[in-house]
C-alpha cells in the first residue's frame, strides 16, 4: 500500500532524516583517530526504518551506501534486538564490501518499540592480513585480513570485550583501530539521540508514516526519471587493464533493458571471477548500478529504498561482478566498482546521448603504506585514494584532480601525512593536459610523489594504466595513468598498476593519475582541447 504525504511534510522529513545521518558523520569524522577517516572522510552513515529499509543517507561514499541494505539484512538473524545493542561486521559475502570497511548496525527503541536502525561504515587503515593496509594482491579472502561475521560488539550497552580483544589482536595498529571503532560508536549515540528527538517531537506513528511516504515518493521520482529513457535494450562493454596476475584484459559486459519505468541490468558475459582481488561481490555491483540510477534524478530527490525498487539485476555467479567465497575482493570494491559505473554510463549514453558524460578517471588509485616508523618507534599502516580527471559532459569542461563516482572522499592534507607517518609528499600537482580533448575537455589527473624516510611495504592498486578513459560524441580519450618508483640513487622503474613491493629509506613513489574523457567534436581546427 502506498503512503502519501503532502509535499511540505515530505521535504521537511527528508531533511530531518538526512540530518540525523549527516550529524552521525560529523561525529565520526571529528572523533576518529586515523587520518583516513578524520581527514579523508572515508566513511558513510545512514538511517533505516524498522523493517530494515533505507530511509535516508548522508552524502558520503556511494560504494558504501548502496551495499548497506545488505549489511542490515545480514544482521537480522541476530534479532530480537534490545536497546543498546550494536552489531559489527565486515564480511563482504555477508553484506560488506571489502574487509577494511567495518560496518556497525544499531537498533533504536522508543519506549520498547523499535523505531529503526542506524548504520555506519568506515574504512579502517588496517585489519590484518598479509600486507599493511589490508589490500594486498591476494587470492583468498583470508589473506586480506580479519573476517568479522555479524556479531554483537555491544549487547544492551555492554561491550563484548572478548570479541574486541580478538579483533585488536589481529591488526597492526590496535590503538588506532580502537579509536576509530569508538568514533563509530559515538556516531551511533549521536544518531540515536537525534532520531529519538524526532520521535518525541512528532510521535512514533507519524515518524514511521513519513519514512514510508518518503520511500514511496522516491520510487515515483525514480520511475519518472526512468521513463525518460526510451524503451529498448542497450549494450556496452569495458575492460579492467588486468587482474594483477596476468596481463589479459578483464571484460565487463552489460545489456541494459528499459521498459515501462523499470530498468534491468544483465551482466551475463562478464569475465569469470579472477584468481586475484579484482573480484566484486554482488553488493558492490548493486551499489555501482544504484549510484548511476540515482544520478539520473534531481539533486534534491530523496535517496532511499524507493530508488531501488524499479531496478533488477542479473549477476552471473562466480563472475568478476558476483564473486563467490573465498575469492579475494578488496580491489573489486575500489576498482571494479568504478568500471561497472563506466559500463552502465556507456549503455545509458546510447539511450540518452545528450545527457551522459564521458568516462572519468575510472580508478581510485589506491596506495597503502606500512611498516615500522623508526622515528616514532611504532608500527604504522596508511591507506589513501587519489583523485583523477572527471569526464566531460554536454554542458561544460570537466573538473580536474578530484574523486569521482564510487569514491567521494577528500584528499589527505600533506601536513597531516607528515605529522603522522614516516614519509613526506614531494609533489602534489595537477597533471596538465592529461584530460581528453573535445568540444568540452576532460578533467586532468594529478601527480602525487612520496618520499620515504623509513623503509616500508607499499601496495598500489590502480586502473586505466593501459587504456585511457573513453570520450563521447567524438571527444578523445583521457591519458592513461602512470606509476614510477625512483630508487635512492635516482634510477627510475616503471611499475604495473597492481603491485606490492618494499621500498628503502630515500626512495620515492610517483603516481600520475588518469585524465577524464572529452565530450563532443572540438570546435578548433587543430583539434586541441579548449579550457
Amino acid at each position: 500500500m502506498t503512503a502519501h504525504s503532502d509535499p511540505t511534510a515530505l521535504a521537511v522529513f527528508d531533511a530531518l532524516f538526512a540530518s540525523v545521518a549527516e550529524e552521525m558523520g560529523v561525529t565520526l569524522g571529528r572523533t576518529a583517530h586515523s587520518p583516513n577517516i578524520k581527514e579523508r572522510k572515508d566513511y558513510s552513515c545512514a538511517v533505516f526504518d524498522a523493517k530494515g529499509k533505507l530511509v535516508a543517507q548522508a552524502a558520503h561514499i556511494p560504494v558504501h551506501l548502496g551495499a548497506m541494505p545488505m549489511s542490515v539484512e545480514a544482521a537480522m538473524p541476530l534479532a530480537p534486538f534490545a536497546p543498546g545493542d550494536v552489531i559489527i561486521l565486515n564480511d563482504p559475502y555477508l553484506g560488506g564490501t571489502h574487509l577494511p570497511d567495518i560496518t556497525m548496525v544499531s537498533p533504536v527503541f522508543a519506549k520498547s518499540q523499535l523505531v529503526g536502525y542506524l548504520v555506519s561504515r568506515a574504512h579502517h587503515a588496517d585489519v590484518g592480513g598479509m600486507a599493511p593496509g589490508s589490500m594486498p594482491l591476494a587470492s583468498e579472502l583470508y589473506q586480506e585480513g580479519l573476517i568479522i561475521p555479524p556479531l554483537h560488539l555491544l549487547r544492551r550497552g555492554k561491550r563484548n570485550e572478548e570479541a574486541l580483544s580478538l579483533l585488536l589482536r589481529n591488526v597492526r595498529t590496535p590503538d588506532e583501530r580502537l579509536g576509530d571503532l569508538d568514533a563509530q560508536l559515538s556516531a551511533h549515540r549521536t544518531g540515536e539521540a537525534r532520531l529519538l528527538e524526532l520521535v518525541d517531537r512528532y510521535g512514533q506513528r507519524d515518524v514511521a508514516r513519513q519514512m514510508v511516504a518518503l520511500q514511496d515518493y522516491a520510487e515515483r521520482l525514480t520511475r519518472a526519471a526512468i521513463r525518460q529513457i526510451p524503451n529498448g535494450e542497450y549494450a556496452f562493454e569495458d575492460f579492467l587493464d588486468d587482474d594483477g596476475e596476468s596481463d589479459d584484459l578483464v571484460p565487463i559486459r552489460l545489456r541494459l533493458r528499459s521498459r515501462g519505468g523499470r530498468l534491468h541490468f544483465d551482466f551475463t558475459g562478464s569475465a569469470p571471477e579472477r584468481p586475484t582481488s579484482v573480484n566484486a561481490v554482488a553488493a558492490v555491483t548493486r551499489s555501482a548500478v544504484y549510484y548511476v540510477v540515482r544520478c539520473l534524478l534531481d539533486e534534491d530527490a530523496p535517496t532511499n529504498d524507493g530508488c531501488l525498487r524499479p531496478i533488477s539485476l542479473t549477476l552471473p555467479e562466480a563472475s568478476v561482478v558476483n564473486a563467490t567465497p573465498p575469492r579475494a575482493v578488496s580491489a573489486g570494491n575500489v576498482e571494479t566498482s568504478q568500471r561497472i559505473v563506466d559500463v552502465v554510463l556507456g549503455a545509458l549514453a546510447k539511450a540518452l546521448p545528450d545527457r551522459i558524460p564521458a568516462a572519468s578517471a575510472g580508478t581510485m588509485n589506491n596506495v597503502t603504506i606500512g611498516g615500522h616508523d623508526d622515528e616514532r618507534d611504532r608500527p604504522f599502516a596508511y591507506y589513501e585514494t587519489l583523485g583523477g580527471g572527471a569526464g566531460a559532459g554536454p554542458s561544460d569542461n570537466a573538473l580536474s584532480a578530484l574523486h569521482t563516482h564510487m569514491t567521494n572522499t577528500m584528499n589527505t592534507p600533506v601536513e597531516a601525512l607528515e605529522l603522522s607517518y614516516p614519509f613526506r609528499v614531494r609533489e602534489y600537482s595537477i597533471r596538465r593536459r592529461s584530460g581528453g580533448s573535445g568540444r568540452n575537455a576532460g578533467g586532468d589527473g594529478l601527480v602525487r610523489e612520496y618520499e620515504f624516510v623509513s623503509p616500508a611495504q607499499v601496495t598500489i592498486v590502480g586502473e586505466r594504466r593501459k587504456r585511457g578513459a573513453w570520450g563521447l560524441r567524438a571527444g578523445t580519450d583521457g591519458k592513461p595513468g602512470r606509476d614510477t618508483l625512483i630508487e635512492p640513487g635516482g634510477k627510475r622503474r616503471a611499475l604495473p598498476s597492481k603491485r606490492s613491493f618494499s621500498v628503502q629509506k630515500g626512495a620515492r613513489l610517483r603516481i600520475e593519475t588518469p585524465g577524464g574523457g572529452g565530450w563532443g567534436r572540438s570546435r578548433t581546427k587543430t583539434g586541441k582541447k579548449q579550457r
